[in-house]
């Protein structure tokens, strides 16, 4: 039989919780010696009542420090945590060499969040950029009994071994990315996720390789619900 854990499953679930919560700004979780993960709690969130998480995965050779700019002022605006968590190594284990350290260390980094907040179950999104829009696909759509949300950004591949629920997905790619061609990444991904039935959001931009910031905000928009928006709004948004 195959181990769930090596196809990326996690053992996270949702609990109630029972430590006391963090005060309202940035912390280190104090989890690990070398690269620890960050949790951004924005302010007047009420740790008893479900709050919206998103995990945000940095790119290769990334840090928390790098990649955290481009969600945490719609985390403090918006009121949702965002969780930071770093690879071991320079860049995420399935990158490497298959599912390891990295989904145990976001085990551990999902748990203490859960302990200290009540998690809203269906605002509970992974995001990344590059390999780590790369890690947020394979390992969103490994673990859809959990995450209700994927946000992928400039994503290269998608590795699911061992699929799972129904997660909305929101890819954003650039025509002009030559580190990650939209032809094998970007379009290939969501035609797959199409013809599997995914509820898609896919969106091009005349771009390259970069993190673009309205794109990341449609994102949060489709994350949050889109404040009553609809898809075509998103997409007329996207092109403004």
């Amino acid at each position: 039989m195959l181990d769930l854990s090596l196809a990326g499953r996690l053992t996270f679930t949702h609990r109630t919780p029972t430590l006391p919560a963090l005060a309202p700004g940035g912390h280190d979780l104090g989890l690990f010696a070398e690269r620890d993960a960050v949790l951004i709690v924005p302010e007047g969130v009420d740790p008893r009542a479900p709050t919206p998480l998103v995990t945000l995965f940095h790119g290769g050779g990334g840090s928390a420090e790098k990649i955290m700019p481009i969600l945490r002022t719609h985390a403090e605006e918006r009121g949702f945590l965002l969780l930071v968590p770093q690879s071991l190594f320079p860049t995420w284990d399935i990158v490497i060499a298959g599912n390891g350290p990295d989904r145990e260390r976001l085990d551990t980094a999902l748990a203490f969040v859960a302990d200290r907040f009540a998690l809203d179950p269906t605002h509970f999104a992974f995001s990344g950029h590059s390999d780590g829009g790369s890690y947020a696909l394979s390992t969103g759509l490994s673990n859809g009994r959990l995450v209700s949300h994927i946000m992928a950004f400039s994503a290269g591949f998608m590795t699911v071994l061992a699929q799972e629920g129904e997660p909305k997905v929101f890819i954003a790619h650039g025509r002009q990315d030559t580190q990650t061609p939209i032809d094998t990444a970007g379009r290939s991904h969501a035609a797959k996720l199409r013809a599997a039935g995914y509820d898609l959001l896919y969106l091009e931009y005349d771009g390259p390789h970069a993190s673009q910031p309205p794109m990341v905000r449609i994102g949060v928009d489709f994350f949050m619900g889109g404040k009553g928006r609809t898809v075509a709004e998103l997409r007329a948004g996207a092109a403004s």
